[in-house]
Order: C-alpha cells, then structure tokens, then sequence
C-alpha cells in the first residue's frame, strides 16, 4: 500500500499533461498538487538574483503575501537562504523567530518547515518548500518528493526565462513602434512593422515627431541582431535621437552626437538610420544616411528613384565619422518610401534586385495604399528579417 502511494505521488508530479502548461500555470499547478500529496498547508518557490544573490518568492500557495510584497532574502540568511547556501535539504520541526526571518511566515503561523535546493549541473537556481500549520515531522520519502518536484521546477525555468524575456519584448517593442503616426497638415503618413524572429521583437524601428522649429523629424533604424537584447538596444538609441534632435537643426550633426553615443555606450552593437526632416511646408527634406538604405523618392510623372542622399557608414563603427546632410526638393504628390533591409533582401539574390523590386511595386497612391500595395507585393508573409516601413506622401495643392 505505501508503495502504490508513492508511486501514485511520482505520477502526480511527472504527469506529461504538466508539460503543456506555460511555466506559470505549471508552478501554480505543481504546487497545488504538491500541498494535496504531502498534505501540507504552504508551498513557495523562490528563485535566486543572481547578481543580488538573494532568492526571490515567485510563485506560492498559502504564502502567496510572498510573491506579493516581492520578499527577499540573502543567501545564507535564515531557512531558505541556509537551503541555498548549503545546497542540502533543510527540515525545521518547530519554527521560532529565531530559525526564520521571513516575518510572512510567521504572521502565517507556519510550524514545520521541509525545504530543498532546486539546482542544475551545480548551479543554484532557487529553493522549493512547504510548511504546515501543526507540527509536522517530515519524512526522508517527503523529502524525495520534495525534490522530485524541484527537478520539474528547474526543467521549466528555461521556458519561463524565455516566456518572460519575449511578453518583455513585446512591450517594450509596442511601446517604441508608434500605434498611430501623427496628423501633419499637408501630409499623409502610414507605416508597417513586421517582426522575423519568433520572439516577436528585433530592432527595427520608426519614428515621427514634431520639433520646435516646425519642422518634422522622421527616422527609420535598424539595430543589428533580434529579440529582447536588440529592442534595449533600440530603445535607447531611439530616446537618444530623439533627444540629439532637440537641440540639432541638421540631420547629420544629430547622427554624429548619436554616434559618439553608440560607440561609447552600446559597443560591439551596429546600427543604420536614416534621419530625415520635413519643412514646415513641405516643400524640402533635409536628409542625413548612417549605413542605411536610400529611400524611394517616387514623383508623379518621373520614374521612381532613390533618394540622391549620401550614405555615411553606420552608427558605432567609428568614432571620428564626417557626415552629410543632403536637401532634396519634395513637390506635391510626391512619396516617400523608407523601410529596413529585411523588406528588400533575400538569401539568393543581390541586394539591388530587391531595391529595383520595391521601386517598381510603389504606386502613386496614398501612403497606407502604398504601404499595403508594397507588402503584397514583395511577399513578406514570413520574412527572415524584420522590417519596418514608412511612407509619407505630400498632399497635392
């Protein structure tokens, strides 16, 4: 009978249906299990900062005050952080302030404790225990389940690493990536961004905002890599553009400061932008390329071409860099197609044939038709990189 209830313990906790459960509903559901077969009033988790080196509530039942008010405790520091330090099992059949020092499980009324380490290949990655509220005297086979479920916890931490870095990605790329673009008198404005990672996130951006002059700065970058690590990356050097053309009336005087910021602050990470900006009327783009490709200038009655804009090398290659800023004239009608190379480059052709691809595919249209007729056209369902797509299209008299 013992050995058919252990048995039935083992099952509970290795059931493959757990493995179709995302990392939190599977710490949720371990520990729910875990208090209905040891019979046990609390369960909490606790993952080690490492940097911090103290452990971390993150998932409890009966002490979920924890997660809550986000404890902490050091390694070293009281029952759990004694479990980290020695990496052995811990059992306290009687708990008094002086064994504890987490005040939650006091206030709680906790009596027994049982705790183990949760580690792989040596290394600590936090610390699983359960406590009851009358004194308990737990059992060497309460400790083996007890690790048991330590172990599943620690085969689903790396998917939960990974789960929390991409909804982290995602918001933060949500929050760059503008949800509406502003209306601009005398202009239309219309863009796309379509991620080529399966994290949903990369480090191609673009952006639009007014400044105080009047006139309007417009921006489309490409930080190199994808996923979380690309989107920091990007955020800061787009706050840092933003804040570069506040005080900088030239496009290439700003990508010359947002340069010395790349290289001194972001090393090893490359980055191409296009900086451009609008007149108040319109009429005239002031244009500044780091590494990055020419836009499509396409003007009624004219065949579409690229910007005729200098191409200065990416940000963070160099520190010492000249740079140019190009005017260019913007007659009514006219359009404005910039986008990142994930649009126009493909694996088994040359760059240029993707570039004369997108020349050919933009219509004279509105700006979203254009943006529509452009993605259709270049079949970017699934690309391999990402792309971000602006279009802007002056308003005919």
């Amino acid at each position: 009978m013992q050995d058919e209830q252990r048995l039935r313990r083992i099952e509970a906790i290795t059931d493959a249906a757990l493995t179709r459960l995302d990392a939190a509903d599977l710490f949720d559901e371990l520990l729910d299990r875990l208090r209905d077969l040891l019979q046990v009033d609390t369960a909490a988790i606790l993952l080690l900062d490492v940097r911090a080196q103290q452990l971390v509530a993150t998932a409890a039942k009966g002490l979920e005050e924890e997660v809550r008010q986000g404890f902490r405790v050091s390694v070293g520091r009281g029952f759990a952080g004694r479990i980290a330090l020695t990496r052995h099992p811990v059992v306290i059949e009687e708990v008094t302030p002086g064994r504890v020092v987490n005040p939650i499980l006091l206030q709680t009324g906790v009596r027994s404790l049982l705790g183990v380490p949760i580690v792989a290949r040596d290394e600590l990655l936090g610390v699983l225990h359960v406590g009851t509220l009358t004194p308990r005297r737990f059992t060497p086979d309460d400790v083996r389940l007890l690790e048991l479920v330590a172990d599943r916890v620690r085969l689903a931490l790396p998917a939960r690493a990974n789960s929390l870095d991409q909804a982290a990605a995602l918001a933060l790329q949500r929050s760059l990536i503008p949800a509406e673009l502003p209306e601009i008198p005398g202009l239309e404005l219309a863009g796309r961004y379509v991620p080529g990672h399966a994290s949903g996130v990369g480090g191609d951006w673009y952006d639009v905002f007014s400044l105080p002059s009047g006139w309007l700065g417009v921006v489309v970058g490409d930080v190199s890599g994808h996923g979380l690590q690309s989107a920091v990356v990007m955020g800061r050097v787009r706050s840092a553009l933003r804040a570069y053309a506040l005080v900088c009336d030239d496009p290439a005087e700003a990508l010359t400061l947002l340069n010395r910021k790349v290289v001194h602050f972001e090393a090893g990470s490359l980055t191409t932008a296009l900086y451009l900006m609008i007149s108040p009327d319109g009429s005239t783009l002031l244009a500044s390329l780091a590494g990055h490709p020419r836009p499509v200038l396409a003007i009624p009655g004219q065949p579409n071409t690229l910007l005729p804009a200098h191409v200065d090398p990416p940000l963070g290659t160099s520190r010492h860099v000249p740079r140019h800023a190009t005017r260019i004239d913007f007659p009514p009608g006219a359009i404005l197609v910039s986008y990142t190379d994930g649009l126009v480059e493909r694996r088994d052709e040359v760059f240029d044939v993707g570039v004369a691809r997108l020349m050919a595919a933009i219509p004279s249209a509105s700006a979203d038709s254009v943006c529509r007729t452009v993605m259709a056209t270049l079949d970017v369902e699934h690309p391999a990189d990402d792309i971000a797509l602006l279009a802007i299209r002056r308003l005919p008299d």
